[in-house]
């Protein structure tokens, strides 16, 4: 397989997965998987969540598409490593850098990463599985453009609407 076909697979994968992940968060996190998502949304004292049952889901796909790729179609090889790649970025500045779950040895005080750990927390600003704004995780809005969306949401659903 030629190169630049490997790479263009691998970064069509990587890519993608941003639009997979809003997604899932959006509709099947925050719709009707919230039983395993609420205890990210909850304190705990404890290292594990059930929303890290998400991870075993999701590492699924990648683990069949390298299989494949090693051994039947070589195009699924750089897609199932685009689908690890993202897998391992998200884990390793979602769990990590964001969430502080382990040490991580990096600051994230760069404006790429700043950005979306604002993006984040402030779709943490709701506990619950309606109202929350911000469902990506590298593509994120500006913290202003979610705190508006955030004070809309807050009027409508006070007002009765």
């Amino acid at each position: 397989m030629a190169w630049l076909t490997w790479i263009a697979l691998f970064l069509t994968a990587f890519l993608g997965m941003e639009a997979f992940a809003w997604i899932m968060h959006r509709y099947v996190m925050h719709g009707f998987l919230w039983s395993w998502h609420r205890s990210h949304h909850e304190p705990h004292d404890h290292p594990l969540e059930k929303n890290d049952l998400f991870a075993v889901v999701f590492a699924a796909p990648a683990i069949v598409m390298v299989a494949v790729g090693l051994h039947l179609w070589p195009w699924a090889l750089p897609v199932g490593l685009g689908i690890t790649a993202y897998g391992m970025v998200y884990f390793f500045f979602h769990d990590g850098l964001v969430h502080r779950r382990f040490p991580t040895g990096f600051s994230g005080r760069s404006g790429f990463w700043t950005r979306r750990i604002q993006a984040h927390r402030l779709h943490h600003a709701v506990r619950t599985r309606e109202g929350c704004v911000s469902f990506g995780f590298l593509w994120v809005r500006s913290a202003r453009a979610l705190k508006a969306e955030l004070a809309q949401k807050r009027g409508s659903s006070s007002s009765g609407a």
